[in-house]
């Protein structure tokens, strides 16, 4: 397994993850016809990103789970501390 591609997909991964939830947070806003259009828009979108990935090497893949996996976390974090920061 290639380290740096490892590493280099699980940016991707994580950057996919951040993109996908601001998109959606923009669709919530939005009306309800655009809101499902746009959503079937954006599943289409991560199936193919998705089944290019699960044709790329077994590093690739494993980086980008990593990615995806370690992201929700951190964002949440990351939110908690600026919201407790903002507090002061």
């Amino acid at each position: 397994m290639n380290a740096l591609t490892a590493l280099a997909s699980a940016a991707f991964g994580s950057t996919v993850y951040v993109t996908t939830l601001s998109t959606v947070g923009w669709l919530n806003q939005l009306a309800p016809r655009v809101k499902a259009a746009g959503s079937i828009v954006t599943a289409v979108v991560l199936c193919a990103i998705l089944g290019t990935i699960a044709f790329a090497s077994q590093s690739v893949v494993l980086g980008f789970i990593l990615g995806a996996v370690l992201t929700p976390p951190v964002h949440r974090w990351i939110l908690q501390r600026r919201a407790h920061a903002a507090g002061f």
